[in-house]
């Protein structure tokens, strides 16, 4: 009864303070357009599209019309425990309230209570922005009865952002409560980011506003920290299904209203009815499983040695071998393509196949690796990998296009990737001017991103195991692509790590634990990243011999040693000029986290990505590095050699003008 009376005491605290509202931003920098002009047509055309796009039941809607510079942009975006159709009438509602305010904006955008709508004349999908912000506030500082410390609300919030950010392509959205142990308050909040974000990108919007807390609503009773690409909210009451808005007096009316208290009432003892299903089924859950886990295990179909050995993913069955079959080119037109396997337009060639360069019928170009003939692999296991690899869909790994299967002929058709390979540059030392450190870092970034989108992003986690330069790509904008998973390993959901006594990939980027035990991780591919970006600041193979006074050392060891003795500049590529030194000594820091010998002092990729896109996240101090000349695990033989074997090596032949991908292990 006390909670009760507390609740509709608040309540009229909040309808007393402020009324509800939205909160609005008319963005003048992007220019003004007239009524009945193109964009103004354009615009009316993409949001009348939210009332008639009924396919979409996730509260998130992206759309364009027109061709620029007269193209209208705009998302949607609802709380994610609302309903598709109060979704969409929000929306709608929004779309007017918004037009009205920003009459002849290009760009705006409103945050009601419940969603946020937001058009552009520029490309507004996929992209992290967090300004311009705004803050609603309950104004009323917390009583002593409901006070809670910043520590519990910090600890929630981050517990929500990780959840929204490990969301899909359709939803990015958390919420919870938490009662303060300091003083048994309960705090109520939701976290929430555009869904076309990537996990990084969403981590990245909501530490913004999460860390901001402490400055705008230190003491209050609640508040919302409202951002274009995110959005957080907490309060000491349950909002959660409701469209109770918190807003200043100075923010336009709403036509929303808080819930009476009786509804409230009603809602604590749905709360009761929802504690006994919580409770009563998982329970129920767990049982169905072991039972379905049970018939699985008697019926299942034994595995080939090949898919018991190398872990094939098959998840589809016929459907699978129905996208196998899209994806499968005709012979004849690749035959035609690459005039017949012609020497002239060979780019390529490792150790199993040769790489053409082509061109389709339509003007497409591609690359076509043609694999060797000896392989053993069966055409079922051949497609189900092909699929695996096709459906690793990012703009900084190579996209594989499909493949043939004719007799013995096994071929793979990638996207053509001009420049080459990052070793063809950087190497090089008339070629390495081209890339100046904008472009270094521009690739050291996309090389994290697709990392984290194979570990962490893509419905599958994957290993690539043999990270290095020439797997590198780069495309006509010098933007790098990660290729050739002929290596790379799956990992099933809740694996963290696996072993292996075949040793495959490339010394000097091999990681430790995997070149001497066979034990492998994401962490494995942490410290080839590692030594990747060590080899894109100073411009030398990891294997090279420099001068250190009168010794001599390795890139590992050369780099730490410069950086304990506060010397790092020293090891830059001295072709750089114009260069951001904090940039990149930020960069030879993480570099030296990542190929620390002990394999939990590594940071994931995610955490990596983290630092490379936040300055203000403090790095740690990393210890010495594996490979340490004078003392450690010392360097391994021959780092210039590809292994492919264990006790047995061969040189990599590996051109890598395009990519060579091969989707089964070597």
């Amino acid at each position: 009864m006390a909670r009760f009376l507390f609740l509709c005491f608040l309540f009229s605290i909040i309808v007393s303070q402020a009324k509800a509202g939205d909160a609005f931003s008319c963005d003048n920098s992007r220019g003004n357009y007239t009524t009945n002009s193109i964009y103004d047509n354009n615009l009316k055309t993409v949001l009348s599209s939210f009332s008639s796009h009924t396919e979409i039941n996730y509260g998130f809607y992206n759309f364009s019309y027109g061709q620029d510079p007269d193209k209208a942009y705009a998302i949607g975006l609802c709380r994610g425990d609302l309903k598709p159709n109060d979704c969409r009438r929000n929306l709608n509602n929004s779309i007017g309230y918004l037009r009205e305010q920003c009459p002849n904006q290009k760009e705006a955008i409103v945050w009601a209570g419940d969603n946020t709508l937001w058009y552009s004349s520029r490309s507004i999908f996929g992209i992290v922005e967090t300004d311009p912000t705004i803050d609603l506030i309950l104004t009323r500082d917390a009583s002593d009865a409901s006070e809670y410390t910043d520590q519990a609300l910090i600890n929630l919030m981050g517990n929500l952002l990780a959840i929204a950010a490990s969301g899909d392509s359709r939803q990015k959205y958390a919420a919870d409560s938490l009662i303060d142990p300091a003083n048994f308050a309960t705090i109520y909040a939701y976290v929430q980011c555009m869904p076309d974000l990537s996990h990084q990108e969403c981590t990245t919007c909501l530490v913004h506003p999460i860390t901001e807390i402490q400055k705008c609503c230190n003491g209050k009773m609640g508040g919302n920290i409202l951002k274009p690409s995110c959005r957080i909210r907490f309060d000491p009451y349950p909002f959660f299904n409701s469209t109770i808005l918190l807003d200043s007096p100075s923010l336009p009316p709403s036509p929303s209203l808080p819930p009476s208290p009786s509804t409230n009432n009603t809602s604590l003892g749905n709360n009761k009815r929802r504690t006994v299903i919580a409770t009563a089924v998982p329970i129920v859950a767990v049982v169905l499983v072991l039972i379905l886990i049970w018939i699985y295990l008697r019926h299942r179909k034994p595995k080939t040695n090949y898919e018991a050995n190398m872990g094939i993913y098959d998840d589809g069955g016929d459907e699978e071998m129905t996208i196998a079959e899209s994806l499968q080119f005709n012979f004849d037109i690749i035959k035609v393509a690459t005039s017949d396997f012609s020497h002239s337009n060979k780019l390529g060639q490792g150790g199993f196949g040769i790489v053409y360069r082509g061109k389709l019928p339509n003007g497409q170009m591609i690359a076509v690796k043609r694999l060797s003939t000896n392989s053993d692999q069966g055409d079922v296991e051949f497609k189900n990998e092909v699929i695996l690899v096709a459906k690793l869909q990012h703009r900084n790994l190579v996209r594989l296009l499909g493949f043939c299967l004719e007799g013995k002929e096994r071929l793979l058709v990638y996207e053509f990737v001009p420049n080459k390979s990052l070793d063809y540059f950087i190497f090089d030392p008339i070629r390495k001017t081209q890339l100046n450190w904008e472009t270094r870092y521009t690739i050291i970034k996309g090389i994290a991103r697709g990392i984290l989108y194979l570990h962490e992003d893509s419905r599958l986690r994957i290993i690539h195991r043999d990270l290095k330069a020439s797997n590198i790509l780069l495309d006509d904008e010098m933007n790098p692509k990660i290729s050739d998973f002929g290596l790379a390993r799956l990992f099933v959901i809740g694996q963290t790590q696996g072993s292996t006594n075949r040793i495959v990939g490339t010394y000097g980027y091999m990681a430790p634990e995997y070149a001497m035990h066979g034990e492998f991780s994401v962490k494995s591919d942490v410290f080839s990243f590692g030594v990747l970006v060590l080899e894109i600041i100073t411009g030398y193979k990891n294997s090279a011999n420099i001068c250190h006074g009168e010794d001599v050392e390795y890139l590992l060891t050369y780099a730490w040693r410069s950086w304990r003795e506060g010397q790092a500049i020293n090891i830059i590529d001295p072709s750089l000029r114009n260069f951001s030194q904090d940039e990149i000594m930020r960069c030879i820091h993480i570099s030296l986290l990542c190929i620390q010998e002990n394999v939990v002092d590594r940071p994931t990729m995610a955490s990596v990505a983290l630092m490379l896109n936040s300055n203000s996240l403090a790095l740690s101090i990393p210890s010495k590095p594996a490979y340490f000349m004078g003392g450690g695990i010392g360097r391994l033989p021959d780092m210039q050699q590809q292994v492919d074997n264990v006790g047995a090596t061969r040189l990599d032949e590996s051109v890598n003008q395009i990519s060579i991908t091969d989707p089964y292990p070597r």
